[in-house]
């Protein structure tokens, strides 16, 4: 059990790292959806080069942040480890965006993207990448709060300079010359590209001790079993990206071009709800994946990964239910324009589609504990598949609905393979049918609310006080444990 309570600190303290910084974050969509910042337009438009943000991201970092952890505890020397992966992501980082900043035309008319927002993205991939194998050394060292800290610094500069650069900038720039050569009239896309640059800049400065501590030796050996390992992660990282991004990209593509940046708008922000399930399962991946490593050799594991689950999806199903019940409470505080709420029929479908790869990230440990990573990258393929086939069938038909039902059927999917292969390979014993009432029963309430008695708290907030009190009579005896015994 002691193992477990550590477990729910470092989870805790990465939850902060998640939670406070995208809660900081969570200013800039009212902001951005104000319509004195942005256009409904603009805002698809930003949210559009973003989508590609994240596809680039795993690229750059192909896998080699899970290779850390995996030989950072299986090697006996994991300095080696340490140095040979900075390296790699170094001279990769350098040499593959060297080479996109030399075909940037190209690469602008291929994406749809202009190429003085291209010039910003470049700069900002790289400063991304040269940052993962520090922060992801202070996860394998078990530094959370450095990590925490370092983290919530990023998103504090990156908002600040955000609410400068879009809110105050115009009207100081009148009564000061320095500002006055800093504004740019219909330059607020830039600015939001800029504020990013700078915060991932100050971000690596406070890194650099961790580089001047690396040996910078080379292990060629040690490197293409890395690589090996990495390969079907980065495979799996870009068909994640196609999951988690690509309805933004083909909503794009093929929607009619008059309405194809508003569409784009209308859905990113309604996407923006499902953040709180979004940043719960985000934190408890932070905690749990090194967690998964470094006891997988204890004895008898399975049994803490198996409780672990019940702990997850208990957690998330009241999580489902609450922001499904109080969405339309939530939504003016986070979306400042009544043009975006069209789309506030996706909702609780992307809650669900999260909850579900939150699920499936719980489920992975079966192949990263026996190095069958391949199986992780076989998986996030077929889901990538779904994602394309339905968005392409779906969006000419209903628009953003059609991406939401497609994202959800995609981490279902997903979820559902990883547990029947997880089973033959590596069998976990999942409290099944406790597992499967609080996500059914949260999934029908959710649904049934929503869409039959939406608005109606009476409703609602019953649905949620029964909810609870199943969990909590199901679950007293483990809270006890965990949270009052020693």
């Amino acid at each position: 059990m002691s193992a477990l309570k550590s477990l729910f600190k470092q989870t805790f303290i990465y939850g902060l790292a998640t939670v406070l910084p995208r809660m900081m974050s969570f200013i800039l969509v009212p902001l951005y959806t104000d319509p004195k910042v942005l256009s409904t337009a603009e805002y698809g438009r930003v949210s559009f080069i973003f989508a590609y943000f994240v596809l680039f991201n795993v690229v750059l970092a192909y896998g080699m942040e899970t290779a850390f952890f995996r030989f950072f505890n299986k090697e006996e020397n994991p300095e080696k480890v340490t140095s040979t992966s900075s390296i790699s992501l170094i001279l990769s980082s350098f040499t593959l965006l060297g080479v996109a900043f030399l075909c940037r035309t190209q690469i602008s008319t291929l994406i749809n993207i202009e190429v003085k927002y291209l010039n910003l993205v470049f700069i900002i991939l790289l400063l991304d990448a040269l940052v993962i194998v520090p922060f992801a050394w202070l996860r394998a060292t078990a530094k959370p709060m450095r990590y925490a800290i370092l983290k919530i610094l990023n998103v504090a500069i990156n908002l600040g300079l955000n609410v400068f650069l879009l809110l105050f900038l115009k009207d100081l720039a009148q009564d000061s010359s320095l500002l006055h050569s800093i504004y740019k009239q219909d330059f607020e896309i830039s600015y939001i590209f800029i504020s990013n640059l700078i915060a991932s800049a100050i971000t690596l400065v406070l890194l650099l001790p961790f580089y001047a501590k690396v040996q910078f030796k080379f292990d060629t050996v040690l490197w293409k079993k890395m690589m090996q390992y990495a390969f079907p992660v980065l495979i799996a990282g870009i068909a994640y990206s196609v999951n988690e991004t690509f309805d933004r990209i083909l909503l794009e593509k093929l929607l009619p071009p008059n309405i194809a940046d508003e569409q784009v708008g209308m859905y990113s922000a309604c996407y923006k709800l499902a953040l709180f399930m979004t940043l719960f399962a985000t934190a408890f991946r932070l905690g749990i994946e090194p967690y998964f490593f470094s006891h997988s050799k204890t004895e008898n594991p399975q049994k803490n990964y198996a409780r672990i689950l019940e702990y997850f999806v208990a957690f998330g199903s009241v999580i489902l239910l609450t922001v499904v019940v109080f969405a339309d409470v939530l939504k003016p505080f986070i979306i400042r324009s009544e043009a975006y709420y069209e789309a506030m029929w996706i909702v609780p479908f992307i809650l669900l589609a999260n909850f579900c790869l939150g699920i499936y990230h719980n489920l992975s440990v079966w192949y990263k504990i026996t190095d069958r990573t391949k199986f992780g990258a076989y998986i996030s393929i077929i889901g990538a598949l779904i994602t394309l086939v339905i968005n392409y069938i779906l969006i000419p038909i209903i628009g953003f609905k059609g991406s939401a039902i497609a994202t959800f059927a995609a981490y279902a999917v997903m979820m559902l393979l990883s547990f029947y292969f997880g089973k033959k390979y590596y069998p976990i014993p999942y409290n099944l049918k406790k597992i499967l009432l609080y996500f059914c029963l949260s999934t029908l309430f959710s649904m049934l609310y929503f869409y039959q008695f939406r608005e109606n708290y009476v409703i609602g907030i019953g649905a949620i006080i029964v909810f609870l009190a199943l969990v909590f009579q199901l679950e007293k005896k483990e809270l006890k444990r965990i949270f009052i015994n020693k």
